[in-house]
């Protein structure tokens, strides 16, 4: 289930440079896990997307509207398949993201990940990537975000615990709304909004090539968070 933190927010700091974390990473700025092979590109923009109409797979959708998609996935070149553990955000699929079984096997082009994974348990975790990697297409790509717990850690160290450090759709968020979950929608009920384990960079990456995705770039975003793209397969 994605808890939207991070999602349409301003950052405390630094104001100047601050970017979404809904918008696409530079291209040219993300560390490669593994490099890619001559030619391989980043996924175009919708914009330039030829028909047909290609999928993508919002796996934790919560209750994002479509205006809180990141760009490569706006507009009429895409179809959103919307799939959440949570039946009450009327999703197309209730499943959890450990276990996408009522999706076939390599039946989208692209999977959609905002701050899902840190809500899974440690050991599912890796579940949630391999069945994201058995959805896609061969020529099939992912692009995941989430909070980065080595510049979470950061704010801990500096005694910035409980001090709001940017502002998102629920409100204002704390270095310990991003290490245990949303204490205010927790607090009303939602165990789902719940973080039950984390990643960094490096984490991140042999995560995704342990699941087995041939490519992966992962980059540090201004928002204490982290954003992964990992091809299926080198084209």
């Amino acid at each position: 289930m994605s808890d939207d933190l991070g999602e349409t927010v301003e950052c405390a700091e630094p104001a100047e440079t601050a970017e979404t974390p809904e918008e696409t990473p530079d291209k040219s700025s993300l560390p490669i896990a593994r490099p890619l092979a001559e030619g391989n590109e980043l996924p175009p923009d919708s914009a330039s997307a030829s028909p047909p109409q290609k999928s993508f797979l919002h796996v934790g959708c919560g209750t994002a509207g479509p205006e809180r998609l990141p760009a490569v996935f706006r507009g009429e070149a895409w179809r959103e398949i919307r799939l959440d553990i949570d039946p009450a955000v009327r999703p197309d699929i209730v499943a959890s993201s450990a276990d996408m079984s009522a999706v076939a096997d390599a039946s989208v082009d692209a999977v959609w990940s905002s701050h899902n994974l840190e809500h899974l348990e440690a050991h599912e975790a890796p579940l949630a990537l391999q069945e994201m990697y058995r959805v896609l297409k061969a020529d099939g790509f992912a692009l995941i975000t989430l909070p980065d717990l080595q510049a979470v850690a950061q704010l801990v160290a500096i005694g910035r615990l409980c001090e709001t450090v940017y502002q998102s759709p629920m409100g204002p968020i704390t270095a310990l709304d991003m290490l245990y979950g949303h204490r205010k929608s927790l607090a009303a009920g939602n165990r789902f909004m719940a973080h039950r384990n984390g990643f960094d960079a490096k984490s991140l990456g042999e995560s995704l090539l342990a699941a087995g995705f041939k490519e992966v770039r992962v980059r540090a975003g201004t928002c204490y968070d982290l954003w992964a793209y990992a091809l299926k397969t080198v084209l």
